[in-house]
């Protein structure tokens, strides 16, 4: 293994996707590279349809690429088992989408209790751990409400809370923003930052707000199959 795969949260080598459908062969891109350094926030912009949640959901594990591979923590995705590559999201990842995908029959608290359950943790030291973050994102108070008891401002930051709560060495988000009004969307992207600043946390976003995506330290562009970085005057 290399030194870049082996120093990356996250590497991905001539990274390709194609969708087959009957005969119809559809590819959506092919030879993507990219490597993540720890505590590196890089953001992917693109229009609508070029690829990028395809990109992030082979970059987390949750589908599989036609060619290429991809590297979480210096393991090859490819050479695990469902379980492994299950237990190394876990670990190793956070997600954050535009919907929150909190669970509506839980309380705030035991939704970011999950993650830390699922690895094995005591309910105890799940609970203490999950309402410790809740009170760093503002949601001390609403630690027994329910998703629906909860603005829409409030259901991110505890789907934040959720994806950090098992200091994973990157988020990765899905406009995780874009469902928020100007304001809102900006608190909870200040508060991503400030969280991977504080846990050292890698973050790569796919935002289309170029104003946000400016704020983090690469801007990537995926445009018809390829990725490139852009200059900052270009963002």
């Amino acid at each position: 293994m290399n030194e870049s795969i082996r120093s990356a949260v996250i590497h991905a080598e001539a990274l390709g996707k194609t969708y087959a459908e009957g005969k119809l062969r559809t590819p959506v891109f092919d030879g993507l590279e990219l490597n993540v350094q720890p505590g590196e926030t890089v953001a992917i912009v693109g229009a609508s349809g070029a690829g990028k949640s395809t990109l992030l959901h082979l970059l987390g594990g949750l589908d599989t690429p036609t060619s290429g591979e991809v590297y979480v923590a210096g393991k090859k995705m490819s050479s695990l088992s469902d379980a492994a590559r299950g237990q190394l999201r876990n670990t190793s990842l956070g997600f954050v989408y535009q919907f929150h995908h909190l669970l509506p029959e839980f309380t705030a608290l035991e939704n970011v209790m999950m993650p830390v359950m699922l690895g094995g943790a005591a309910t105890a030291d799940a609970a203490a751990r999950a309402k410790a973050l809740l009170e760093s994102v503002g949601l001390g108070h609403r630690l027994e409400h329910k998703p629906g008891e909860l603005s829409g401002g409030e259901r991110q930051r505890a789907a934040v809370a959720r994806a950090l709560v098992n200091q994973p060495a990157c988020v990765l988000g899905d406009e995780p923003t874009g469902n928020l009004d100007e304001k809102t969307a900006a608190t909870v992207f200040d508060l991503m930052l400030e969280l991977n600043r504080a846990q050292k946390t890698s973050l790569v976003l796919v935002t289309h707000d170029r104003r946000l995506a400016r704020r983090l330290d690469r801007v990537l562009e995926l445009h018809e199959g390829k990725l490139r970085e852009l200059a900052p005057d270009a963002v």
